[in-house]
């Protein structure tokens, strides 16, 4: 009987804003921001795999358009056609390359094009105005990775503990621009919404823990947990949509400089994942749990700019079939909770003119990731 733990996937389904619309949560950094960490562990396979590099080629979407401030629904908005409507897609390819017994080294790269639907980035949230689409593609922030079995998989043991230590590069775009409507035939170019742009514009650290725990022949347990560390306070780029500062500042100019959302924030992120899977020979179902979160302050840095701080909790069931050397599997996560929380610019606003500020957000319902992944 095969005994495998499912590939390991993040998607994202969350988002948030400063009084505007947004959507994405923790930002795909490759591959599978934490790590296939089991696949080897079935009876009748040498643990000792004589396969060295895996290869991982993933495709995921969702599309947001539901805003929260907090955790209230702000159902009117989809009744008044003035939400915001996040396309998010992307492939991602990422290689393992195992160095001994101990340790690998993983590189993973995420292919993006993203597209947003709005009415207030253009001419106006009117009922009479038209619905307006600005994009981004390329290649988003890649990331490499090293990981050490604290607890490596050997012949009789029930379970293994995966630690990874990496860094994540500003390779992503993040001055992506497009044009944006100010007129029904007149357009100015600018910097797309952060929430669609290919990267962040920040060298980050990332840390992460893979567990399994083998219960019976059919039933096992598994765990993640990953963290972003982004040191990088903010990237400099706009959030005026291509609109320049007047001289004066006009006054709601002013007061996103003086809140500092004039500019975009590098955000740290994280995320907490666990479940059980089933087993039945080449088939294995799973079902569990996924918080994740983009935080209003970062364990390193400064914490200004413009950002999405939110928690999204979703149940994610999914299933992988193996074959030999190759490995298929899919994955739908459904949201059960989402919260849009304040941000560093709407407490410094809070503070000032003691009137409590929180913008609202745009979050999916559900999630759809499909991949392959193949042993060599």
């Amino acid at each position: 009987m095969k005994k495998y733990i499912l590939s390991l996937f993040i998607l994202v389904t969350i988002s948030t804003t400063v009084h505007s619309q947004g959507c994405v949560a923790i930002r795909t950094v490759g591959g599978l921001n934490t790590m296939e960490h089991a696949g080897m562990m079935h009876e009748g396979m040498n643990i000792e795999d004589s396969s060295k590099w895996d290869l991982n080629l993933s495709y995921r979407y969702f599309s947001s358009y539901k805003h929260f401030n907090g955790t209230d629904e702000q159902t009117q908005r989809v009744k008044d056609g003035t939400e915001v409507r996040n396309y998010n897609r992307s492939i991602d390819v990422s290689l393992l390359r195992k160095i001994n017994n101990d340790w690998s080294i993983g590189f993973s790269m995420p292919l993006i094009y993203n597209e947003r639907t709005s009415k207030y980035e253009h001419i106006s949230n009117a009922a009479t105005s038209p619905r307006f689409a600005t994009a981004s593609s390329g290649i988003g922030d890649i990331r490499i990775t090293a990981y050490k079995w604290l607890i490596a998989p050997k012949v009789g043991n029930k379970g293994n503990l995966l630690a990874g230590v990496g860094v994540k590069l500003p390779t992503g775009n993040y001055k992506a621009t497009d044009k944006f409507h100010y007129s029904l035939t007149a357009t100015r170019e600018g910097p797309v919404d952060q929430s669609i742009q290919p990267g962040d514009g920040g060298l980050g650290l990332t840390l992460e823990l893979n567990g399994f725990r083998q219960l019976t022949s059919q039933w096992s347990l598994y765990g993640n947990a990953y963290y972003l560390i982004n040191p990088r306070g903010n990237n400099g780029v706009s959030t005026l949509r291509g609109v320049a500062i007047a001289t004066p500042p006009t006054a709601s100019q002013a007061t996103a400089i003086k809140y500092t959302s004039n500019v975009m924030s590098v955000p740290d992120q994280y995320l907490l994942r666990g479940g059980a899977n089933w087993t039945k020979e080449a088939l294995t179902l799973s079902l569990g749990g996924r918080y994740e979160c983009i935080p209003t302050f970062d364990l390193i840095g400064d914490n200004t700019g413009f950002r999405r701080p939110g928690t999204v909790i979703t149940a994610e069931p999914g299933a992988n079939y193996m074959f030999k050397k190759f490995n298929v599997y899919a994955y739908l996560p459904v949201s059960l909770f989402r919260e849009r929380n304040q941000s560093y610019p709407d407490i410094l606003k809070t503070l000032d003119t003691k009137i409590f500020s929180r913008g609202d957000a745009a979050f999916a319902d559900y999630s759809i990731t499909i991949g392959v992944g193949y042993k060599f």
